[in-house]
């Protein structure tokens, strides 16, 4: 029988007012000790959770009823002001007013098939999320496209550009990317605050649109975005990287089968652990270093190291933001930083990501973050980061 290690936590946050049942005892989540690193668990044992009563979880999370005054605070503070983007790079913000209403749908040129659209997709996953989160508030989704692809009507084909009309003309575009939080589920981590995110890339580049109808592909995640930078947070478990469909109701049931296999309790219980380990200067200067090396190596040795997504100028960005970053950057007397900062760090440079590397290179900052972690205790996978 496989061992296990069990983790103490405490009942989940909620702002949701509509849950209302008696206070309950603190919980147990049961782990394979093969997926939980015991050097950190004696200093991360008390980490706050937050999991929803569906089946996303592998764990029942009773709630506490909660006060008017607190929902009305919580609300307030999650609507007020202008939030950063989550991606940054060369992306734009759309409605889905604008991409229903403005944008055209491309087809498979071969058979004239319609592709699924970028609503349609959004749809979808909005559907799935309200399904296993039926009693949680569940925000608009925020849209970010780039790439715009233009066209003309047919009547306006031999028209000159200067005299198009805006009737004449069509549009759609190539990527795009859209989230949408559910702040009745979040963590505080170091005084960050993190809500429950799910979202999704469609990038028609990824496709053939030249040939006839086929399986369309699609990313997928749920994980948490932290409102003190909009960083996203993505783990191993929480993303589909390729969700191959031929319909919605495919998209749909694929997605309601990731919810489904999402821990959330591991996914904060590793990174709360982040704030209990430190890395000293020289060992992030040596990481930067080899990050830098690491695009050269020959390839029999690149083959034999974790992969490592982020290119030349985001490491150039994780050095400056090591002594300038507003929320992350280390103390001026200090001569280390906690591996919280770290992840933040790497996740904040990843924003300057095209819309359809963007997920990729968020799950590869969790996977060097974790990694990073563990070579600090002693691991061998990641040291050569470090050493």
């Amino acid at each position: 029988m496989e061992a296990t290690h069990t983790l103490q936590l405490t009942p989940v946050h909620r702002t949701n007012s509509m849950f209302q049942v008696p206070s309950q005892p603190s919980l147990k989540v049961t782990l394979p000790l093969s997926t939980v690193d015991t050097a950190t668990t004696t200093k991360s044992s008390m980490i706050t959770e937050f999991i929803n009563t569906s089946p996303v979880s592998t764990v029942t999370v009773p709630t506490e009823p909660v006060s008017t005054e607190l929902l009305e605070v919580e609300t307030v503070q999650s609507r007020v002001g202008h939030k950063l983007p989550f991606i940054e790079a060369n992306t734009k913000e759309v409605t889905m007013q604008h991409l229903k209403e403005e944008c055209v749908v491309p087809v498979f040129s071969k058979d004239n098939e319609v592709t699924i659209s970028h609503p349609n997709f959004i749809e979808a996953v909005w559907d799935a999320a309200n399904q296993v989160f039926p009693n949680e508030r569940i925000e608009e989704p925020a849209i970010r496209v780039s790439h715009v692809i233009k066209g003309r009507v047919p009547e306006a084909i031999h028209k000159p550009v200067n005299q198009l009309l805006e009737s004449d003309r069509t549009q759609y575009f190539e990527r795009m990317m859209f989230c949408f939080e559910v702040p009745t589920i979040y963590e505080d981590i170091s005084g960050n605050r993190l809500n429950l995110t799910i979202g999704g890339v469609r990038a028609y580049n990824h496709e053939n649109l030249y040939s006839r109808k086929g399986a369309e592909k699609f990313k997928v995640f749920i994980g948490f975005k932290n409102l003190v930078c909009c960083n996203m947070c993505v783990s191993t478990d929480g993303y589909r990287s390729e969700l191959k469909v031929m319909s919605t109701t495919d998209l749909f049931n694929s997605v309601m089968r990731l919810f489904q296999e999402y821990n959330i309790a591991k996914h904060l219980y590793y990174m709360s652990a982040y704030k209990d380990s430190y890395m000293t200067e020289k060992q992030f200067a040596m990481f930067l270093g080899k990050s830098r090396l690491y695009q050269f190596l020959p390839t029999d040795r690149k083959k034999k190291l974790p992969q490592m997504l982020m290119t030349d100028t985001q490491i150039g960005l994780v050095a400056k933001a090591y002594y300038n970053d507003d929320n992350f950057s280390t103390l001026l007397d200090s001569r280390e930083i906690s591996m919280w900062n770290v992840y933040n760090l790497l996740t904040g440079a990843n924003k300057s990501s095209y819309i359809d590397n963007f997920l990729d290179r968020s799950l590869n900052s969790t996977q060097l973050a974790e990694g990073l972690n563990k070579a600090l205790y002693g691991e061998n996978e990641y040291s050569w980061f470090i050493n």
